[in-house]
């Protein structure tokens, strides 16, 4: 019994070598076995999809560099072309905001307020022009009040008012100064008129008298004869100084005339305060008689100054005829 019992406890020790305290200490040995092989196939399951994404994580992040790539150069070109564009759309919203809200409004086309009051103005406008118009040519307030003349000396200026014949009031626009200039030329002592406005309400005659170059005597009357050979007035008593042209046919259109007042005029004043006579059978024949008795024969009117200029030492000789009228050959006779 003591060997079965220790049979039986070498069983019962077997068996309880091989029993449950023995498989539970393998189930506590192999627990963490089988823990750890769960843990690894839990692992590699987790791990193998890790795996399998790898790659698809590569290929996607490649594909995701590419398409920021892709997407910064689009962005670049989006912003340059942005860039371009601004200035264009800033000035036009800075011209949109500058723009007052009437300019807007009037955008929007005139209004028939607007319409009226632009055709009222423009009436008015035309009907301001024809008052101004008609006041300034067919009323006196721009009109003469006043006639001044200038540069009178033998001439009576009622003569010369008379002449003119312009009326108080006459609009200045109106006034026909070349006509009235005309009838003040018609004067015989006139040689030059010139009428002018001054504005507003005044006009001026300017008038320039004949000055005499030579008298003639036809009797008792002393006619004054200018340097247009015209024999333009008629006085008693003869200016001092003056020659006598001793000619019967004596007319601005006369060459001989002509001739005569012309060769008065050229030579010098010295000269000419000598000369008491001049005679002109034809042009080319002008005989200058001085107050001593003594005669130039001068000829025609041309080369004065070179004739003068020789006749000036020719005269300190004796002698009553000097001849100029060959410059080149001057003679004295007598």
């Amino acid at each position: 019994m003591t060997g079965t019992a220790r049979g039986g406890d070498r069983a019962r020790r077997g068996r309880t070598r091989d029993g449950s305290p023995t498989r539970r200490r393998r189930g506590a040995a192999d627990a963490p076995r089988e823990s750890w092989s769960r843990g690894r196939r839990r692992t590699e399951s987790r791990e193998e999809p890790e795996e399998r994404a790898e790659p698809a994580r590569a290929t996607s992040g490649r594909t995701g560099a590419a398409r920021t790539r892709a997407g910064a150069a689009a962005a670049r070109r989006a912003e340059r072309e942005r860039a371009r564009a601004r200035p264009a759309r800033d000035s036009s919203r800075t011209l949109t905001r500058r723009r007052p809200p009437a300019a807007r409004a009037e955008d929007s086309g005139p209004t028939r307020g607007r319409y009226l009051a632009r055709r009222w103005i423009a009436v008015l406008a035309v009907v301001s022009v024809v008052v101004v118009a008609y006041l300034v040519m067919f009323t006196s307030l721009l009109g003469v009040r006043s006639v001044e003349v200038i540069g009178v000396k033998e001439i009576a200026e009622a003569d010369v008012l008379a002449a003119a014949a312009i009326e108080p009031g006459t609009p200045m626009v109106r006034l026909d100064a070349d006509e009235a200039a005309a009838r003040v030329a018609g004067l015989p002592r006139v040689f030059e008129v010139v009428v002018e406005r001054s504005w507003p309400s005044t006009v001026e005659i300017v008038v320039t008298e004949r000055t005499p170059v030579a008298v003639r005597r036809a009797g008792k009357e002393i006619h004054l004869i200018d340097a247009t050979g015209l024999d333009y007035a008629i006085t008693r008593t003869a200016p001092r100084g003056l020659p006598t042209l001793a000619m019967d046919d004596v007319r601005p259109d006369n060459p001989a005339t002509k001739a005569a007042v012309t060769v008065l005029t050229a030579i010098p004043k010295q000269l000419r305060a000598k000369v008491v006579t001049v005679t002109a059978k034809t042009p080319g024949d002008v005989r200058l008689t001085l107050a001593d008795r003594r005669v130039i024969k001068w000829g025609n009117a041309r080369d004065n100054e070179r004739k003068a200029a020789v006749l000036a030492p020719l005269l300190t000789r004796p002698g009553k005829t000097y001849d100029v009228a060959t410059p080149e050959f001057p003679t004295v006779a007598g």
